[in-house]
């Protein structure tokens, strides 16, 4: 793990526009390549944190360092011999530290948990309820997905339930890194690393819960300049650009989904500096709901200009008086063109985004494959799944639920071995 320093962060909205999506630059010595990502070890919101410590007993003196200790039994030739033993997974650092630095405080409550909430309870009500909630796996993700509900709003919700402060500390998940694609070059950059971060806030309960903030981009939005963040390099081979410099590039990336791509236009740039003429093709398919939201509108230009990017496209969803437009819809009307450069000249077609934009992309390239090549239902998902294995077909998938992801991975599986049945 690696402390960078967070130097610049520009807001790419409008000023007006209550959505914002940061460019967040940092100093780092770290080595990778375009297309990995960068690892966050963000902190938990203050107030957040203030408020679960008020609920805690054992808390009294919440900034005095402590060590959190398990017992361990250990069965001997002179029977069961018992020890303290410290926390594996938590160091020795004050309650506050503990509950800002390491313990996930966001993630709505397991069964597990509420059934030790419920143990605790001292009213009969929040018993029961916390019980039925443990014990009854539809009751408790109906409340799950309708409250969402940080641990605040647990404890909130049932106010006999006073944990002691170690007990539930042994309990909690530890706070996980976030991973955001890194959005520029090292050639171009280097000893800079940069992200491009969507600040997420939301409400639950059709909007009447409070407002609840994306630990992670709350952070990076909010930490002061020159502060230290830790981050650690995470590589994606399986999300390079072809080392061969000339193949041709499709990159499709609505909203954040553009980050990885900067940094392909930026490698490409400093490539063009030190051999001019070499580079294949690169389009790019960027969606957004409104021209306002046109992230990094200005640099794609000027990308296309020096002949870095080839084509740009720009899909408008919610953009007044204009029919929604999707990547996938401008993908249809480019399919001679597409099928050229993926098939006739062997490119690469790279997506990023959510799980659902995928699918619709994966749908509409095989669509236009099928057509333009004038294939059979069975040829063309041969040639999808060859893509694939021949490392042309990348994506970098953010977002995903594991439902969404089994049910993802089951309909490429099934593709597969359909295939093999029929041959």
């Amino acid at each position: 793990i690696n402390a960078t320093k967070l130097i610049r962060r520009t807001n790419l909205h409008k000023k007006n526009d209550p959505k914002s999506t940061m460019l967040l630059e940092f100093s780092s010595t770290s080595s990778y390549k375009p297309g990995d990502h960068l690892a966050v070890y963000p902190l938990n919101r203050s107030e957040l944190v203030d408020g679960v410590i008020k609920k805690l007993r054992g808390a009294d003196n919440p900034d005095v360092p402590v060590e959190l200790q398990l017992m361990e039994e250990t069965t001997t030739s002179n029977g069961i011999v018992r020890n303290w033993k410290p926390h594996q997974r938590l160091p020795s650092c004050s309650i506050r530290e503990l509950y800002q630095r390491y313990l996930d405080i966001t993630t709505p409550a397991t069964p597990n948990l509420l059934k030790y909430f419920a143990s605790i309870a001292t009213s009969e009500e929040d018993k029961k309820q916390l019980t039925l909630l443990a014990t009854d796996s539809a009751s408790y993700e109906e409340w799950r997905h309708w409250r969402y509900p940080h641990l605040l709003e647990v404890l909130n919700q049932f106010p006999s339930v006073l944990p002691h402060a170690a007990l539930l500390s042994a309990q909690l998940s530890l706070l996980q890194p976030r991973y955001y694609s890194i959005s520029s070059s090292q050639r171009l950059n280097p000893n800079e690393i940069h992200l491009t971060v969507a600040v997420v806030q939301y409400k639950t309960q059709d909007g009447a819960s409070d407002l609840h903030y994306g630990v992670c981009s709350n952070y990076l939005k909010e930490v002061d300049l020159n502060t230290e963040v830790y981050t650690v390099v995470r590589s994606a081979p399986g999300f390079y650009l072809p080392t061969d410099e000339s193949i041709p590039i499709i990159a499709v990336g609505p909203g954040t989904g553009i980050a990885p791509f900067r940094g392909f236009w930026q490698e490409r740039a400093a490539l063009l500096k030190e051999k001019p003429g070499n580079l294949g093709k690169m389009w790019l398919f960027f969606g957004c709901r409104t021209k306002d939201m046109d992230l990094f509108g200005e640099e794609k230009d000027e990308m296309v200009k020096l002949n870095v990017m080839d084509r740009t496209f720009l899909a408008l969803s919610r953009e007044p008086g204009e029919p929604k437009v999707y990547v996938q819809d401008l993908a249809l009307q480019e399919s001679a063109a597409i099928y050229q450069l993926l098939v006739k000249e062997k490119g690469h077609l790279y997506i990023c985004g959510d799980i659902t934009m995928a699918e619709d992309v994966y749908q509409t390239v095989q669509n236009i494959i099928q057509k333009e090549g004038k294939m059979r239902d069975s040829e063309v998902q041969s040639y999808m799944l060859a893509l694939r294995d021949e490392n042309r077909y990348h994506e970098d998938i953010f977002g995903v639920t594991l439902r969404t992801a089994e049910v993802h991975n089951r309909s490429r599986e099934s593709a597969r071995i359909r295939l093999a049945t029929e041959s």
